[in-house]
This record gives structure tokens, sequence and C-alpha cells, in this order.
């Protein structure tokens, strides 16, 4: 009994300290995720339905702060320019610096350099047409063709129809383009409602300079998932180490009677 005791003891001492180490390293992964996300992204609520169905009036959406020579085709940026109110506002990016974006062609596309723009992102999850209101139509119900003068970015709402954009911008100076010193943010994902990851449109990644890479959201919400985890697989530990040890007591008193 004496060598059974000492048996368990010592593993009840390595399960003891397992399961700080647990707990340890699983506050490190939660804190520091947080504490990562916190950094690198900063939470908006989109004010107007411009972005739907991409992005919805009053959803709350996680932007990672860049840099406007961070910003590629295709990104849907948090910009705040004197010209369009000086208000942060949420649109899509489909034109830079040097870039001649029109619309649209004999298929009703939207064209940058001549290249046909497929757009997945005006439809629904249902795969209608939003653009415009009677279910089809073109990528823009104004045509339009704009130059965009280096360090420029042309942007447009993903709700074609009544989006106020680089379009209703058209007579200012740049052509409807803001400076890329005016964006703030990259908008990655729709945190509320729970909506995901937002795509980079794979149209824009044949075009010059690509699309942007992947926000690290993901590996932060894996650190998060994994730290807390951890936490609680090694809090569980003692009441379960408890309870074990209770069951073996009472089994060693029922044999020695």
């Amino acid at each position: 009994m004496s060598g059974t005791g000492r048996t368990d003891g010592g593993r009840g001492r390595l399960g003891t300290m397992l399961s700080n180490l647990a707990v340890a390293v699983g506050c490190v992964l939660f804190l520091g995720g947080f504490a990562w996300g916190a950094v690198v992204y900063k939470p908006y609520t989109v004010p107007t339905d411009s972005m739907s169905p991409t992005v919805n009036a009053g959803d709350r959406v996680l932007a990672q702060r860049i840099g406007g020579g961070d910003v590629r085709r295709g990104d849907v940026v948090v910009f705040t320019d004197s010209a369009w109110g000086d208000v942060p506002m949420v649109k899509r990016v489909v034109g830079v610096g040097g870039d001649k974006v029109a619309c649209c062609d004999a298929d009703g596309r939207l064209t940058v350099n001549g290249k046909p723009i497929e757009e997945p992102y005006l439809r629904a999850k249902g795969g209608a047409a939003l653009v415009p209101a009677d279910g089809g139509g073109p990528a823009s119900v104004q045509k339009f063709t704009a130059d965009v003068p280096d360090g420029q970015l042309f942007l447009l709402g993903d709700e074609r129809a009544t989006s106020m954009d680089s379009r209703v911008h058209l007579e200012d100076p740049g052509q409807g383009s803001v400076p890329r010193s005016a964006v703030e943010a990259r908008v990655d994902a729709v945190a509320w409602p729970v909506n995901g990851m937002l795509d980079r449109p794979a149209a824009f990644a044949a075009l010059p300079g690509g699309v942007s890479s992947s926000g690290p959201l993901p590996l932060q919400i894996g650190a998060l998932v994994a730290g807390l985890l951890l936490i609680l697989g090694g809090a569980s530990y003692g009441p379960l180490a408890a309870r074990s040890a209770v069951g073996n007591r009472a089994g060693v008193s029922s044999g020695d009677r």
C-alpha cells in the first residue's frame, strides 16, 4: 500500500505540473491572440447599404490597420476624404494609379485597362444579380470612363444602383479618385452578424500587382481558441484528479475490509 501511495502521489504531482503548464500556456496564447488582434484590427460599424450584399448597413466589421501603399485592387477599405464628407466610408478599390476604369463592355461588365472584370460579389448568395434593382443588368447603371492618377484609388460600392462612390465625383480633380493616404484600414471580416472572411476577388489577381494577401485574423482566432481549450483543460484536471483519488481510496478501504 505504501508503494501504491508513493506512485499515486508521484502521478498526482506530475499531473498537477502538467495542468498548471497547460493553463499558463493557454493564458499566453489567449491573451497574446487578443492583444495581437487589438493592435492589428479595428472594429467599424458600416453606416449604409452601399456595400451590400458584401457588407450591410449596421454590420460590425473587423478592418486591418494598413498603409495606403498596401492596398490592392479588390480590397474593401475604410477611408476618410474631405471631398467625400470627411467621415469614414467603406468602398471597394477597383482601380489604382495608372489604371483606366470604364463601364460597361458589351456584356455589361466593368473593365480595368480593357480587361473585363467578373464581380461575383455583386450577387446575393442565391445568385440573383443586384444591379439594377430589377434583378439583372450592367455592373453600373451609369456609363463612365476614368483615368486614375498615380498615388490615387478609384472606389465603387458593391450596391451599384445607389452607392455614392467615385462615379459621383468624376468631375472632381482626380476623376473621383482618392489618395492612398486616405485609407485607414482594409476590411477582412464581418464580425456581427457572423459572416466570415471577405474573399479576395480572383478577377483582379490577373492584373499587375495582383491582390492583397489574407490578414492574420485566422491565426489570431486559432490562438484564442487553442488558449481557451488549454485553460479549460488544465483547470478541469484538479476536480477530476480529486474525484479519482476519492474513488481510489474508497476502493482500497473496501479491499481492506
